[in-house]
């Protein structure tokens, strides 16, 4: 996949650019429809499927107070457009310059002059342009008379739902990964570096690795089933995924400074993989946090949970 940094930084025509334009946090199954869609068109017409998307999210330059936590890091989304088989994608960057250009002048401009798409397609809530202002109507009416065709993708539901980033965003804060896990296609996963903890899972005999998070948002506190995956180069080499008990939260059982945190405890794994950069999978919630009497107890309850995790990740 080609990688262009802003409209601008286009140095030569694309073949017969069929076009999605949007945000696409998180990738989510309505997001991979639209380009599905693009793909299958790209590959029977010869053309090039496009994706025209922005850095920051405009929220954060036009309401920061009111800017979303994000479901992927920029990394993520970029190797996730590109799984979807997308071949060119452009990242404007969202200043406050920018958002002053008008709809019109939007796709006069920057979209016909310097993308030259022969179609484009959007999701059904999409809008652009200064103030939001672009609407649908705008652009099926202009989209024609410069030449090139406009199409709306109807929304994917889920469980009687339309799947959105907010509806995933809630399900997080909820705990409630399995149903994230499907609007999203995937399961949802976190970034970071391994960092040295306080080394409390050796001494209980589980250790950890400790997450210094990328992401915006971690799953509400619990214990969950997942995978743990290497994606920097080092031993385990890069591309390895193990599985994983994973837990969010403070650790009520011990003193802390009340902080969320993200640990896991890779099965059947020993070694060190302190600044090690990794991707945590979470799959399925075991349980929610809580304080144990002692240390016997919250010990016990560990091997509960890794045996729990085993069998529902098919690792015995």
């Amino acid at each position: 996949m080609e990688y262009f940094a802003g409209s601008g930084s286009l140095d030569r025509p694309l073949r017969q650019p069929i076009v999605t334009i949007g945000n696409f946090d998180g990738l989510h199954v309505g997001h991979r429809a639209i380009m599905d869609t693009v793909v299958a068109r790209a590959r029977a017409s010869g053309g090039t499927a496009v994706v025209y998307t922005f850095n920051p999210h405009p929220i954060r330059v036009l309401r920061p107070d009111q800017a979303p936590r994000l479901l992927t890091t920029h990394e993520q989304k970029v190797e996730l457009i590109e799984q979807a088989g997308i071949d060119a994608l452009v990242v404007e960057n969202f200043d406050a310059e920018f958002a002053t250009i008008s709809a019109e002048r939007f796709i006069r401009e920057i979209l016909f002059e310097r993308l030259r798409p022969v179609a484009v397609y959007v999701g059904y809530d999409f809008h652009f342009g200064r103030d939001r202002e672009g609407s649908m109507r705008l652009l099926t009416e202009l989209g024609p008379r410069l030449g090139f065709s406009v199409t709306i993708i109807p929304e994917v539901t889920t469980e009687g739902s339309d799947v959105n980033s907010t509806r995933i965003r809630r399900m997080l804060v909820e705990s409630r990964v399995e149903e994230a896990g499907r609007m999203l296609g995937r399961a949802y996963s976190v970034r970071g570096h391994v960092v040295q903890g306080d080394q409390r899972g050796r001494t209980l005999g589980f250790p950890t690795a400790n997450l210094d998070p990328e992401n915006e948002i971690l799953p509400a506190a619990g214990v969950y089933a997942g995978h743990f995956l290497f994606i920097d180069d080092g031993n385990p080499k890069r591309g390895v995924e193990l599985p994983a008990v994973m837990n969010v939260g403070t650790r009520p059982t011990f003193e802390g400074d009340g902080r969320l945190q993200a640990e896991a405890h890779l099965l059947d794994f020993k070694g060190d993989v302190y600044g090690r950069h990794v991707e945590m999978s979470f799959l399925a919630r075991l349980r929610e946090e809580r304080r144990f009497a002692d240390v016997d107890a919250l010990r016990e309850q560990i091997a509960t949970d890794i045996g729990a995790a085993r069998e529902i990740l098919g690792h015995p």
